[in-house]
């Protein structure tokens, strides 16, 4: 129940600041449950007011080139931003917003490409057998119809397009009983495979509450603002990047390898289906070795703005399995220098 100080920390090589979102998680709450976003519109629209509020109060990082950072259903929330921030700056709304890049780890962007990669990542590592493989993936064709329907209709088709797909990954995690979704090496421990309890009650501690000036409790997980965003999960994100890539925002794709929940075959097949100007340079770049310290800790692809990068050793949350390597990637990334040995 104590803090050290993280030698790999990303405020070694930037400022940070850190958003609980959308309204009702973390420390993020209203007096009324209308405010709680139900998709990446509201989520978007409240980080936005979020930023121009916090420049006016801190004039003196306004120059400062801004990126945005997030993995998991960030893979939503984060392409959702960015495009909104380079809105506003191109209406000329309020304050222009320095930015620079975004970059999302493990993320969640584009289901119908992501969902289709389960069997393929979960074959490839021996989770199932081709039996398994050529079983599962008769489930597919429903899937793709859902999320069609989820894209023209919205609303309850979304939630549909969940039922319709979710027994992709579900019958590969059967198969695997108490495998660790987020990290397939490992046993799931919990009901969120990692036992994070007592960063809750660090949080919640009275003590700790006053010197960060807020009155509510922590909230780590919200059913629900999970149940208000129950339509947003099948969305497709993707569409929105090809602009800001045109616009040369860098946007940065990193996966660690053993993370089954959005994996990185996943994410590899969505960025290469992408188009954009310069989808078939992107595609026909050599994958080179990312290196860290003279060992490599990677490969990745890259082609202008777009980078992708599969990150070894490392499951969902690559800043936590691989300290030493995310550092050197945020930091080559924002330098634009990440071939840099």
């Amino acid at each position: 129940m104590s803090l050290s100080w993280n030698a790999f920390g990303w405020d070694k090589v930037s400022n940070i600041i850190y958003v609980d979102q959308p309204v009702g998680t973390g420390f993020s709450y209203s007096s009324d449950f209308r405010d709680i976003p139900s998709n990446e519109q509201g989520v978007s629209n409240d980080l936005y007011d979020f930023l121009q509020e916090f420049y006016k109060a801190h004039p003196g990082y306004i120059e400062n080139e801004f990126y945005i950072t997030g993995e998991s259903y960030a893979g939503h929330y984060i392409p959702a931003l960015a495009s909104r921030v380079h809105q506003g700056n191109k209406n000329r709304e309020g304050i222009q917003i320095n930015l620079n890049g975004f970059s999302v780890g493990n993320g969640n962007t584009d289901p119908a490409i992501q969902y289709k990669a389960y069997t393929a990542f979960a074959l490839e590592n021996k989770l199932i057998t081709k039996t398994d493989y050529v079983s599962i993936n008769k489930m597919i064709p429903k899937c793709e119809r859902g999320i069609e329907l989820c894209a023209t209709k919205g609303n309850n088709a979304c939630v549909q397009a969940y039922e319709a797909c979710r027994g992709i990954y579900g019958s590969i995690v059967d198969i695997n009983g108490n495998i660790n979704v987020y990290d397939i090496r490992k046993e799931c421990k919990g009901e969120h495979c990692y036992d994070f309890s007592r960063m809750d009650t660090f949080l919640n501690l009275t003590s700790v509450r006053e010197v960060l000036g807020v009155q509510t409790d922590f909230i780590s997980c919200s059913k629900t603002v999970k149940f208000a965003m129950r339509t947003d999960r099948m969305k497709d994100l993707e569409v929105g990047i090809p602009e800001l890539l045109e616009d040369g925002i860098k946007v940065l794709i990193y996966a660690g390898e053993y993370d089954l929940k959005c994996n990185w075959l996943g994410n590899s097949r969505w960025v290469h289906a992408m188009k954009w100007s310069g989808q078939k340079k992107f595609v026909g770049s050599p994958t080179v070795p990312f290196v860290v310290n003279g060992s490599k800790a990677g490969e990745m692809q890259s082609y202008g703005p777009l980078t992708f990068l599969k990150v070894h050793d490392a499951g969902h949350m690559v800043p936590m399995d691989q300290p030493k390597a995310a550092l050197k990637m945020l930091t080559r990334w924002m330098q634009g220098k990440l071939a840099t040995k």
